[in-house]
């Protein structure tokens, strides 16, 4: 099933710091623009899941102006495709805000991360339809990604009464568990996690917007308003948009509307927030191991070796990850990734 270009725009989300994939990923070169599973980078397999060729509209990509120069480097050569520039980091709810300020009243917008993985395009474009469809009655939707482990790292949603044909009510936003009550949702089988791919019709998420958090919409009008366009950019006005609070449109929107529903979606996801996440999502041989460059394992199991240039030989070792950029060396367990975004070299870089 195919979206419908005359629906649904693509609003792709760039932002962050890159310190949990350290030391691959860092402040100037962050996780969408490398190319961390196949030859292609995060940020261009969301372009082209969300392409025409796809059956979408030309994108809306929100950036700050540290990673503009990758966008524009990754983006092609689609002349209707815009670049909003934002002034400071403000959180996901002010960056959807400017793409809506930007779009036509009746438009659904699929707001995507850029730094997801996802392995089933056709999945994922029936999901994208199905929203769409909610969108245009006025529903707000999130993509309820399909829980396959007890995960810790992930907010969930927890399904109402169905919708339509397709979709559900979202009875509850629920913040990250817990092991034991995870593994609690995963058996009950009614829960799944919110993988922060959300589609609404524009007027609606203003309204919403409006009604919520009236501050950060009316700054970002401001901002729109005052704004420029210089090209394919645009640059919202830095000191209305300065005045916005950093809050994310789960908080701020999702989480108060009465309209929220979602659309079940089993399409191989994964946010890649960790050296582990990236592994899972990797190619591996029969024994988990996956490698990349200069690489020899022996009687190894479930590891993950990615040097971009020393040659690396592991023995007998399991569950491990061992990164190698330039001179800086990551050697972790595969429970302790979580904390690489405390290590001074990524905080720091």
């Amino acid at each position: 099933m195919q979206a419908d270009p005359t629906l649904i725009t693509p609003v792709i989300l760039c932002g962050g710091s890159g310190t949990r994939l350290w030391p691959r990923s860092r402040a100037g070169r962050p996780k969408p623009f490398l190319p961390l599973i196949g030859d292609g980078t995060l940020f261009e397999a969301t372009l082209a899941r969300c392409s025409a060729q796809a059956g979408f509209c030309s994108p809306v990509v929100v950036t700050g102006d540290a990673h503009l120069p990758h966008v524009e480097a990754q983006l092609g050569a689609d002349p209707a495709a815009t670049v909003i520039v934002e002034p400071s980091a403000r959180n996901t709810a002010a960056a959807i805000a400017l793409a809506a300020l930007r779009l036509p009243d009746d438009a659904v917008m699929l707001v995507c991360p850029s730094d997801h993985h996802i392995g089933d395009c056709d999945a994922f474009a029936a999901a994208a339809s199905a929203a769409a469809r909610l969108a245009s009655e006025g529903w707000l939707v999130a993509f309820g990604i399909d829980a396959k482990s007890p995960e810790t790292g992930f907010g969930y949603l927890k399904r109402g009464e169905p919708v339509g044909d397709a979709g559900f009510r979202v009875a509850a936003f629920v913040e990250k568990p817990d092991l034991a009550r995870a593994s609690v949702f995963l058996a009950d089988g009614g829960y799944s996690w919110n993988g922060g791919i959300f589609a609404f019709r524009v007027k609606d998420f203003l309204a919403e917007l409006r009604a919520f958090r009236p501050a950060i919409a009316e700054a970002a009008q401001r901002a729109v308003a005052q704004g420029h366009a210089d090209g394919r950019r645009f640059y919202p006005d830095a000191a209305a948009f300065a005045e916005i609070e950093s809050e994310s449109v789960d908080y701020a929107v999702m989480e108060n509307t009465a309209r929220a529903a979602m659309v079940p979606a089993d399409m191989d996801w994964s946010d890649i927030g960790n050296w582990q996440a990236l592994h899972v999502a990797r190619a591996r041989d029969a024994d988990g191991n996956s490698t990349a460059g200069a690489v020899e394992l022996v009687d190894c199991r479930n590891v993950l070796v990615d040097s971009d240039g020393p040659r690396v030989s592991v023995i007998g070792l399991e569950n491990i990850i061992v990164v190698v950029d330039g001179n800086d060396v990551l050697v972790t367990s595969a429970d302790g990734v979580q904390k690489v975004g405390k290590l001074s070299g990524a905080v720091n870089q």
